[in-house]
């Protein structure tokens, strides 16, 4: 090795740390600083002329603070009425007072009262008279209340990315040779072609925000580098899975557009989810204590993975009426055949994501601590009974906190992992120059510890944050969401990664009990990949912010715009 590539490659080990530092900066900036500017669909008018504006496809009437409209009167409930916007423009009013909730005289008979625009509503003793708004109207509303700030520019980000991209593939090609070293080449070739590929797809639709897309992009960068490290034979698989994500997110992000198509197919979903895990139990390969997986060709598949985003789509448009109980104990019976296959198959790990998961939609829905409390405790004594039918979790909750005390047999793995990622410092020992990807798993269940010894734990601390700030922004634009499915699509998304990060990098340094499961978008794996990309779907659709996603219809802000440029000097104003 010559001079300068040495120079190259030392100062490419101080660079990445640096720039993805940046790279994660700037996304986070632009994701989580712009001002927000909440969309207005109706209003409701009260006696003395004053108006609360409705901000969302379902809103909430009720004297409580909690209230999308706040109605201060005794004679009205804490929550007593719902609001529900159609994405076709339609306004049906549903009553959870029992009775007394009027609109033109009439009560909701348990189908809910279809609204006009100037329909007068009864709240108990409160009169109010609704208003409707059409397109124009719409428009400026949101033009009077200004423009939002300008995003930070992508295009600089992604270009940053790349840069970090190609300096891991000069790293790699330095430690590889012959047929790997042309694939590894090969694999970030693509991989910087497809992000610029979707940048540049995204531009052409005049989309601004494609931060979440690059800290995905980050992540699976790093996920590729974890396969050059331990497979790079595997390099043209893991290609096409990413491939398979990308594409999968693209479709996800259309079909959210239309949220009527997308309620009516809730059922077949569940119905090709319980398929797909009967599928598993009575075919599953068992490996390492489960039998979770498929051989599909030359393609190993964990069916479970795919599972979660039919569960995510179920669990947020089968609950589409605010506290509605019948469509809540559906969802508790689909969650329970879920879980109870699961438990068959003997995968702990994503039974426990999956029953978060359960947890995050049914209190969304249901606003109940009790039912949390109750699921809570069924839990556990499902897990007591776990560990007592199942002798491989116990052995995994027996060596937990003690894996320094056996490391030559349960603890050999966490010990391994421990070490290498100690050995790593902040920058890493080097793409591809470690050591711990020769141990069992280490590209799966333990690649936290393998990019902190390999490029250092400045990198790996990026990959959490990356994930974390991913799930921030979901919940902070789920608040302010058009529709309950957006809200509770982006929530529940949220918690499963968020609880999957968890259970690897815990698990990995034995924080937490070792369940075996994958950190998203970077371990090795295409099931795991193509469904964390499909869970991306799901942040897309809940952002709102001014045309930043592509599952948004254009705004009307933006359309009222594009008719006045088109006007000649002198025409009518709306």
């Amino acid at each position: 090795m010559d001079v300068l590539t040495e120079t190259l490659l030392l100062g490419a080990k101080w660079a990445l740390p640096l720039l993805a530092l940046w790279i994660l900066a700037r996304c986070l900036r632009s994701m989580l600083r712009e001002r927000y500017e909440p969309e207005v669909w109706g209003w409701l008018e009260a006696m003395d002329g004053s108006r609360a504006a409705l901000k969302h496809w379902e809103c909430i009437l009720g004297r409580a603070e909690s209230c999308d409209v706040t109605i201060r009167s005794d004679a009205v409930l804490d929550t007593h009425a719902v609001l529900v916007r159609s994405d076709r423009g339609r306004w049906t009013l549903y009553d959870l007072s029992g009775g007394d909730t009027l609109a033109e005289g009439e009560t909701d008979a348990g189908r809910g009262l279809e609204l006009q625009d100037g329909d007068v509503l009864w709240f108990g003793d409160q009169r109010m008279i609704f208003h409707d708004l059409d397109e124009a109207q719409r428009a400026a509303v949101e033009r009077e209340r200004g423009v939002p700030g300008a995003l930070v520019s992508q295009g600089l980000t992604l270009l940053l990315l790349s840069i970090f991209q190609l300096l891991l593939a000069l790293e790699y090609t330095q430690v590889t040779e012959g047929r790997a070293q042309m694939e590894t080449a090969l694999g970030f070739a693509f991989l910087i072609l497809l992000e610029w590929c979707c940048y540049l797809l995204m531009r052409a639709m005049d989309r601004r925000g494609f931060e979440l897309e690059t800290l995905a992009f980050f992540l699976c960068t790093l996920g590729l580098a974890v396969s050059a490290s331990s497979v790079p034979e595997e390099m043209p698989k893991q290609i096409l899975m990413l491939l398979a994500g990308v594409l999968l997110y693209l479709f996800l992000g259309f079909w959210f557009r239309d949220l009527r198509r997308t309620k009516a197919l809730r059922w077949p979903v569940a119905a090709a989810a319980l398929g797909f895990l009967a599928l598993n139990v009575a075919l599953g390969v068992r490996a390492n204590g489960a039998s979770n997986w498929l051989d599909v060709g030359m393609f190993r598949l964990q069916p479970s993975e795919f599972v979660k985003l039919a569960y995510i789509y179920v669990g947020a448009t089968s609950l589409d009426r605010l506290y509605r109980r019948r469509n809540l104990f559906l969802f508790i019976g689909f969650s329970a055949v879920v879980v109870g296959a699961l438990a068959l198959m003997g995968d702990f790990g994503a039974a426990l994501i999956f029953f978060v998961t359960f947890l995050v939609i049914s209190f969304l829905r249901s606003g109940s601590f009790a039912t949390v409390f109750l699921a809570v405790a069924g839990a556990v004594l499902a897990g007591v009974l776990v560990l007592t039918v199942k002798p491989y979790v116990a052995q995994r909750f027996a060596a937990w906190g003690h894996v320094w005390e056996d490391p030559y047999g349960a603890g050999w793995q966490q010990t391994q992992a421990l070490s290498a990622a100690a050995s790593g410092g902040l920058t890493g020992v080097g793409a591809g120059r470690g050591w711990l990807h020769k141990v069992f798993a280490a590209d799966t269940d333990m690649v936290f510890c393998l990019v902190s010894e390999e490029l250092g734990l400045l990198v790996a601390l990026c990959a959490i944050l990356a994930v974390i700030g991913i799930a921030v922004f979901a919940v902070r634009s789920a608040a302010r969401g058009r529709s309950s499915f957006f809200v509770i699509a982006a929530c529940s998304a949220a918690a499963m990664l968020v609880t999957q990060l968890a259970l690897n990098v815990f698990g990995s340094t034995d924080i937490l009990p070792f369940t075996g499961v994958t950190f998203p978008f970077v371990s090795k794996g295409g099931s795991s990949l193509i469904s964390c990309w499909g869970m991306l779907a799901f942040f897309k659709a809940a952002d709102t912010r001014q045309n930043a996603s592509f599952s948004v219809r254009l705004s009307a802000r933006r359309r009222f715009q594009e008719y006045e440029d088109e006007q000649p000097e002198g025409g009518d104003d709306l």
